[in-house]
């Protein structure tokens, strides 16, 4: 799924080959923005920030969120598209200085918004300190969660605490450090937390596959997220697996070993 490290590489595999680019096409397949137009323009670049992409185009900003489901694709101009087009909910076009044109795709996105680059903050500045960024600031992080006295599970996926940590990130990170995921995060050691988690998501941003055991091979990838009722990779203890959420409609999916985390 869609985490920090998997929109950071998007962010980078569209700034590649979009940055000095003038856009030849472009489309937003949502009512709200449906009529904005920007070809002519030139793209100073795509960043991302937690899990928020930010394309920077003229004197705008088209924002998009993946959520779950969210992609974009890079294709050659004319290449055939990996997925359907009835999935497509922006398309740009653009040419680079080079002359190569490119197409690229954003399939199945949540979020959608165009606004002035001047206020591209209003859209991400509710985010807490994101491991990715060069304004990392894990001092700041460290105190946002630690002063959250919800479950850590819940106050590790919140992006107001820290920017970028999904459900796969945050069940693996409390099975490395032996919390139990219903620990209210202010009784945690939370610098440790997001020293390690940091250090998760930094070592994931350049591998194409996401591992948290150092092993890549398909089934062994984690620890715990979805290995229910499979054997722990350390004491062998059957995984146990949940649910645990802000409130019942933002509940999330949770494993953990009930003899490694106490």
């Amino acid at each position: 799924m869609p985490e920090g490290d998997t929109v950071h590489r998007t962010a980078r595999r569209l700034d590649a080959v979009l940055a000095g680019a003038t856009v030849t096409r472009f489309e937003l397949r949502v009512p709200q923005a449906a009529t904005v137009d920007l070809r002519g323009e030139t793209v100073h670049g795509v960043r991302a920030r937690g899990k928020h992409l930010l394309h920077r185009i003229g004197e705008v900003t088209l924002h998009s969120h993946l959520k779950m489901e969210g992609e974009w694709h890079v294709y050659r101009r004319g290449e055939r598209w990996r997925a359907p087009a009835f999935r497509a909910r922006a398309v740009i076009g653009a040419t680079a200085a080079g002359g190569a044109e490119w197409e690229t795709v954003g399939f199945d996105l949540a979020e959608i918004a165009v606004v002035p680059t001047r206020d591209e903050d209003s859209l991400v500045e509710y985010l807490g300190p994101d491991p990715l960024a060069d304004d990392w600031d894990p001092a700041e992080a460290a105190r946002r969660l630690g002063a959250d006295t919800r479950p850590v599970h819940v106050a590790l996926q919140d992006q107001r605490n820290i920017a970028g940590f999904g459900n796969e990130y945050v069940n693996e990170i409390l099975f490395v450090r032996g919390i139990l995921p219903t620990t209210p995060a202010n009784e945690t050691d939370a610098a440790a937390v997001v020293d390690l988690g940091a250090r998760m998501i930094r070592a994931n941003r350049d591998r194409v596959d996401r591992t948290f055991t150092g092993d890549a091979r398909r089934g062994q990838t984690t620890w715990v997220y979805r290995r229910e009722g499979r054997p722990c990779r350390r004491c062998g203890t059957l995984i146990r697996g949940g649910a645990l959420g802000a409130d019942p409609s933002r509940e999330r999916i949770v494993f953990w070993c009930p003899t490694c985390q106490q």
